[in-house]
């Protein structure tokens, strides 16, 4: 069983239960596994009506959302190559790696972004709206996954560009079983037996192979997975998920300690005077230079920021 008919599987097996939860001010807005089937299935619909072939790329231009992970599947599922990439990326940088990737269908989140990317790519193949998407009745029947071969590319991911011209991943059945199976076996060591589902909070952009990797390994498992919807939330979004743990990078983990550090030192007094003592104590073990009782002292700054809470 390939991974794509493995989350299948499981979109059945949990029809009743949550899966996917989006962060919004006024409440959660939740997907059960049955909902995100239909949803997947609303979407097959669409693009099998759209007149593309087996191996044509699709881009996926959207923020994160339930409907941008049902349209990913329904992409893959109907044997076609997802291009997912950053909506918040200059238009003539998407331009130019959905030209370099061949696509033959943009998906657009809203008007708004489709209609700068049609200003940016005069030539452009077809749009298409998440709206006109997933308004697409869903068939009676649901139509079995595309056979996919381990060689067969499902997906083609580009780096950020940051550093140099983006470059496109084109990665295969293969290479996504292999990395899910690595994922949830070391998930199923993190979390130790259980029977309740993994909470998951997720805020990083699904176009990035780690960030889609945690989506499909959710997918792939037992968990809810909540997702930020507005970074400007994110403490909030966080302490009401209650999350087991969330995917990181270092600029987050940077800020939080950055704020942890500003709120001890505003509050002075002895707690400020241990903290820095203990900071200067793991300092000095760092770079293998410790001074009497500082394993002592560095207790205290030994854990991390974020912990995994099985």
């Amino acid at each position: 069983m390939n991974f794509l008919e493995n989350i299948f599987s499981r979109l059945d097996h949990t029809a009743g239960r949550v899966l996917l939860a989006e962060a919004h001010p006024e409440g959660d807005r939740t997907a059960t596994g049955a909902q995100l089937r239909t949803q997947v299935a609303a979407a097959r619909a669409y693009l099998r009506a759209s007149g593309l072939g087996r191996g044509d790329r699709c881009a996926l231009v959207a923020p994160n959302s339930v409907w941008w992970t049902a349209l990913d599947l329904a992409i893959i599922a109907e044997g076609f190559i997802a291009v997912p990439l950053y909506a918040r990326q200059a238009p003539a940088e998407l331009v130019a790696m959905m030209r370099d990737a061949g696509v033959k269908l943009i998906c657009c989140g809203d008007a708004a972004l489709r209609d700068s990317l049609a200003r940016a790519w005069t030539d452009a193949p077809r749009f298409a709206l998440f709206d006109d998407i997933f308004a697409t009745p869903a068939p009676a029947s649901l139509f079995p996954p595309a056979d996919l071969l381990p060689q067969d590319t499902v997906a083609i991911l580009y780096t950020s560009g940051t550093s140099g011209e983006a470059k496109g991943v084109m990665l295969t059945a293969g290479n996504i079983d292999h990395m899910l199976s690595c994922t949830t076996a070391r998930l199923d060591q993190l979390m130790g037996p259980r029977n309740v589902p993994d909470r998951v909070f997720h805020y990083l952009p699904f176009c990035f192979a780690g960030s889609w990797i945690l989506l499909l390994s959710c997918l792939s498992r037992e968990s809810v997975l909540t997702l930020s919807m507005d970074l400007t939330r994110l403490a909030d979004d966080i302490r009401a998920a209650a999350p087991n743990y969330f995917l990181n990078v270092p600029t987050l983990l940077e800020r939080v300690r950055g704020g942890v550090e500003e709120n001890i030192r505003k509050r002075g007094g002895a707690i400020a005077s241990i903290f820095n003592r203990a900071t200067a104590a793991w300092s000095r073990l760092d770079a293998k230079k410790p001074h009497p009782w500082d394993f002592f002292l560095a207790g205290p700054c030994g854990c991390d920021y974020f912990s995994f809470d099985p």
